[in-house]
């Protein structure tokens, strides 16, 4: 619950919100960890098929973020 001046109106937020955009990128990274895990158990082409799609994830996952990072403006401190 928002806290409310005497007045009973709502004071407005002090900065914009930062949300990073939707992304499919954390599926896949699961997908990926969920096949290198059955391939330790079956073949070690489908564990190394598995890691090489958690890789190829997790980077593309890190520079999107690192990206959005650096178009928030220099005087956001969080």
């Amino acid at each position: 619950m928002a806290a409310t001046r005497g007045d009973g109106q709502v004071p407005q937020a002090g900065e914009p919100i930062h949300l990073p955009e939707p992304s499919y990128l954390p599926v896949i990274v699961s997908l990926g960890v969920t096949i290198a895990l059955v391939g330790v158990v079956m073949s070690w082409f489908v564990f190394a098929l598995g890691f090489a799609i958690t890789l190829v994830a997790v980077v593309r996952w890190v520079r999107g973020t690192r990206r959005d990072i650096s178009e928030l403006p220099l005087s956001h401190d969080h």
